[in-house]
């Protein structure tokens, strides 16, 4: 693959906990080889990124500037950034019929459960944001580390998606 950053969209229904989480993530962990996106199936109107994601992201030290949830359609779009890996972070979402992405980029499906769901107090819903943000950065730090000459279309399709069984 090219010299520029590999882009990669994160997917889940709302686009408000999980996907979030990983679009920033990876743009910190990133070092400018990888660029997040996020983006959800089916945003609900006025949709706000979870205030417990943003404040588990902050308090990691991660950047929460410019973070929004919005409709994967604005990925779909002639000119949307070019996606070399799109993820889904959440059941749903896989079992979706997605939009047909530019370029036809690798998929892979993450399996996270949702931190923002259940009856729990506010403490026990911010533990279940920080280990989902936990168990992303294993994955991700293992995807941006693979060595360069593993990063093509196919080895990246297929190394993002032996990522997803560990």
């Amino acid at each position: 693959m090219p010299d520029k950053p590999i882009n990669i969209l994160f997917l889940c229904t709302h686009n408000s906990a999980r996907s979030i989480l990983a679009e920033a993530l990876l743009n910190h962990i990133g070092g400018g080889k990888f660029k997040g996106f996020s983006a959800g199936s089916s945003p609900r109107d006025n949709q706000e990124p979870n205030p417990l994601g943003l404040q588990v992201l902050q308090n990691a030290g991660i950047k929460t500037d410019g973070l929004y949830s919005k409709s994967w359609d604005e990925f779909a779009l002639p000119d949307a950034p070019h996606m070399d890996l799109v993820i889904t972070v959440c059941d749903n979402a896989a079992g979706e019929v997605c939009p047909y992405w530019p370029g036809q980029p690798a998929t892979a499906h993450w399996s996270y459960a949702d931190p923002s769901a259940g009856d729990g107090t506010e403490a026990e819903k911010l533990e279940a944001f920080r280990q989902t943000l936990h168990a992303m950065r294993r994955r991700l730090e293992l995807l941006i580390n693979l060595p360069s000459a593993s990063v093509t279309k196919l080895m990246l399709q297929t190394s993002a998606r032996g990522l997803a069984k560990s």
